[in-house]
Order: structure tokens, then C-alpha cells, then sequence
């Protein structure tokens, strides 16, 4: 995303725990975002918005996660996943909201995914945090009315990333959940191979920033999951849900 826009003219400001791990390009601001620790969020928005002066657009991209049964899922992990996924996301919302507000105009771009409705096995956290932050961008949507500030849900699929490989999972698993975890964990990575390049999603987000009237939510993948698959479950009852995903995983 950043590599495009920065291409397109825009001035950008990318943040990242470790500012090494930001690409040195001409107009990338590099910032330092901590979305576990709520004083860093406060510091690193106030200290960007003191260097850009005004921002237009604001992208909650973050990503996180854990691979183990939800059974056995200890509660801080849960915690973890929701302070980085959703609380550190809409506390950066709120502030670029009440920037945007005074100003009279603004994008948001909430990522969160196609699993806050079609849900990945033993990521129930991921899920549940996904659901979360689109249900609560939603709220904002209805809440803001015919503001000229504007809040988008982008929901990717499957979408070639080395998300994966940050993905923690628990060294050992209960034998209950062994052949099952095996088995989707094998299944997430062929797919997530053959997945579309995040090149597809910055393009979009190219476009929702040219929009004036940007679409309160859209999808982003391949033609089944971004098309397909969830214009199938809108009509489907849960247990035919259920079934179908079970399938798909093999479970």
C-alpha cells in the first residue's frame, strides 16, 4: 500500500514496532506504533499529525495472530489479539475521527477480513477480533450520517503476505485437536499460496482514495472468496454454513 501511494504522489506515514523494517522511500514518514501499548498509539498519532499537519486518509492495517483450539486458548492471548486487532484500532480511529470532523472531510480504511464471516478454524480470536472491528466500523457508519468523513471496511480474503509465518502457534496440542490442526494448518497455507498478491489490495485502496463516494464496504481476493463464497453464506442457514466449511477444511 504504502509503495503505491508513496509512487502515486502521496505523502505517507508507515508505522511499525521496529522502524528498521520500514522501507526507505522518498515521502514514507516512518513512525514508531506500538497497538499492544495505548501511550504509544496516543504519542505516535499526535507526533505524525505534528509533522503532517492534516491527514486525509487513515488505514488500520494491522495484523496478528494465534493457531490453537479456542478451548484451550489462555484468556491473555485473547486479550492480546483484541487490544492489537480492536482496541488499538479504534483508539486510532477515534483520534483521526475527531481530526477529520473538525476539518470536514476524511477516509478511513478499516482492514479487517473475510474471516469475520467466514471464520477460520483454531483462529477464533483473529475471528471474533475481526468481527469485532467490522461491526464496530459499521456502527460508526451509521453514526456519522451524511459526514463528508467517510469509513470503509475492506475485508481481504486469502492474500499472499508473510502473515502466516508470524502466526503463533502452541508447541504442543491437545490430542483431541492434533489431526484437526494439522489438517486446517495444512489447508491455510495451499491456499494462502495460491492466493493474490497484496499488490490487489493496495490497488483498491488506491481507488476507495480516489473515490468521492467511497463504498462503506468492500471485499478484496479471488473471484470464490471475494464474489462467490459470500454471497452463498448470506442466504444459507448456519448449519449449511457449518457444513460447507467443514468441507473446505476438511474437518
Amino acid at each position: 500500500m504504502a509503495k503505491l501511494l508513496v509512487a502515486e504522489g502521496h505523502e505517507t506515514w508507515g508505522t511499525s514496532r521496529n522502524l528498521g523494517r520500514i522501507p526507505k522511500m522518498p515521502r514514507c514518514h516512518p513512525v514508531r506504533l506500538d497497538l499492544a501499548d495505548r501511550l504509544s498509539i496516543e504519542e505516535a498519532f499526535n507526533a505524525a499529525l505534528i509533522e503532517a499537519g492534516h491527514f486525509d486518509v487513515l488505514i488500520n492495517n494491522a495484523g496478528a495472530g494465534h493457531f490453537d483450539p479456542a478451548e484451550l486458548l489462555p484468556m491473555e492471548t485473547i486479550t492480546s489479539q483484541f487490544q492489537i486487532l480492536v482496541f488499538g484500532q479504534i483508539r486510532l480511529m477515534q483520534l483521526a475521527l475527531q481530526h477529520m470532523q473538525a476539518r470536514g472531510d476524511g477516509l478511513i480504511i478499516n482492514v479487517t477480513s473475510l474471516a469475520s464471516r467466514l471464520p477460520v478454524p483454531f483462529m477464533a480470536a483473529y475471528n471474533a477480533a475481526k468481527a469485532a472491528l467490522a461491526s464496530f466500523t459499521m456502527s460508526i457508519q451509521l453514526e456519522l450520517g451524511n459526514s463528508r468523513v467517510h469509513v470503509v471496511d475492506l475485508q481481504p480474503g486469502d492474500i499472499r503476505t508473510e502473515f502466516n509465518q508470524g502466526v503463533i502457534k502452541s508447541a504442543k496440542t491437545d490430542r483431541r485437536y492434533e489431526a484437526k490442526v494439522t489438517k486446517t494448518w495444512e489447508v491455510v497455507e495451499r491456499v494462502l499460496k495460491n492466493a493474490p498478491e497484496p499488490e490487489l489490495v493496495a490497488r483498491h485502496v488506491l481507488k476507495l482514495i480516489n473515490s468521492n463516494r467511497p463504498p462503506p464496504r468492500i471485499t478484496v481476493g479471488d473471484v470464490f472468496q471475494s464474489k462467490i463464497a459470500p454471497l452463498i453464506f448470506r442466504f444459507l442457514p448456519q448449519r449449511v454454513r457449518l457444513w460447507g466449511l467443514k468441507r473446505y477444511y476438511g474437518l
